[in-house]
């Protein structure tokens, strides 16, 4: 009786150790997961906020007017993790997961452009933010474009960092690129889920990283495991093929609009990239109605200009996004 009263006593109180000891090992747990936010400074914190129908993830940190920077894929909001503090001398920062990447929620829709602005949308909403600043890269700038469309009166300006539009030439041409086999693949139904799934990592590396970038230290190996992570999930990866099943709505989206837009766009793109294209692409845009359009050569990089050439990048956004 005494023995099974002394191992009671022993369990009981390893119970409440284990209580007492709980929160600071979620704490720890925690704090492993926002390495990547406390990398940035002490000035900068991890939140979510519910906007239709999902939750999303974002990364806020800085004072003054707001920039909003929308990643692209195979990246998350860590693709700005060399931009943020620089910009945060002179601007609320905010980087956000879209919808199902990264600390985002996965939805079982809503992966269109104008579903994507929408989340942004109701985002800013919350924060109370009043002619922000949004840059977007690779599908972001098209969500930052489509963005400029529906919700005008909430922006001073967009930056679309290399990518071409959905439907706006030469959309046509580049689709029937080989160096763009991606885009068909991500849109045939249930087989790239049973290619990439547990590959992640590699498929990323060596079909995007490496294929996409002029230096390739520009990502690290530390850099696209935490790429791969954010896609990792069946979930997660079914979202971001979703932004690729997407493109045709995008593509009558952005022909559906050719009414005046004034806000200043600023397209921007890798010298061996799509930045090539953006003369082009500017041309087509004021055809559609865009009234304010600049155009800007990023030197020596390739597609993901984020991480090839931050400070060129950082400098643009400063420049535009100063009132």
């Amino acid at each position: 009786m005494v023995k099974i009263r002394c191992r009671f006593l022993q369990g009981l109180s390893f119970l409440l150790l284990l209580l007492c000891f709980s929160p600071l090992v979620f704490a720890q747990r925690r704090q492993q997961a926002d390495t990547a936010v406390t990398k940035l400074g002490s000035g900068f914190r991890s939140h979510k906020a519910k906007v239709s129908g999902t939750t999303l993830h974002y990364v806020r940190g800085g004072a003054g007017d707001a920039v909003i920077l929308v990643h692209g894929f195979p990246e998350d909001w860590t693709e700005f993790r060399h931009i943020m503090p620089q910009l945060a001398w002179k601007f609320t920062v905010i980087a956000v997961d879209l919808r199902g990447v990264g600390g985002s929620q996965p939805a079982t829709d809503g992966y269109d452009v104008a579903t994507l602005a929408q989340d942004i949308h109701e985002l800013a909403g919350q924060l109370q933010l009043q002619q922000m600043y949004l840059v977007g890269h690779d599908v972001g700038g098209m969500v930052a474009y489509a963005y400029a469309r529906l919700y005008p009166q909430d922006l001073r300006g967009v930056m679309i960092l290399d990518v071409p539009l959905a439907g706006i030439e030469p959309w046509d041409t580049l689709k029937a690129d080989p160096m763009l086999w991606h885009i068909g693949f991500h849109q045939t139904p249930k087989v790239p889920e049973a290619m990439i799934s547990g590959r992640e990592l590699v498929y990323f590396r060596e079909a995007f990283y490496n294929r996409h970038t002029k230096n390739l230290a520009a990502i690290s190996d530390e850099d696209a495991r935490h790429y791969a992570r954010s896609y990792s999930t069946p979930a997660q990866l079914r979202a971001g093929l979703g932004f690729y099943r997407a493109f045709p709505e995008a593509e009558k989206f952005n022909q559906s609009y050719s009414e005046p837009l004034n806000v200043p766009i600023v397209l921007a793109g890798g010298d061996r990239s799509f930045g090539k294209l953006n003369p082009r692409i500017g041309e087509e845009i004021r055809k559609l109605g865009c009234a304010n359009v600049t155009v800007e050569i990023i030197n020596n990089s390739a597609h993901f200009v984020a991480d090839e050439q931050p400070v060129q990048v950082t400098a643009l956004i400063e420049r535009y996004a100063a009132k």
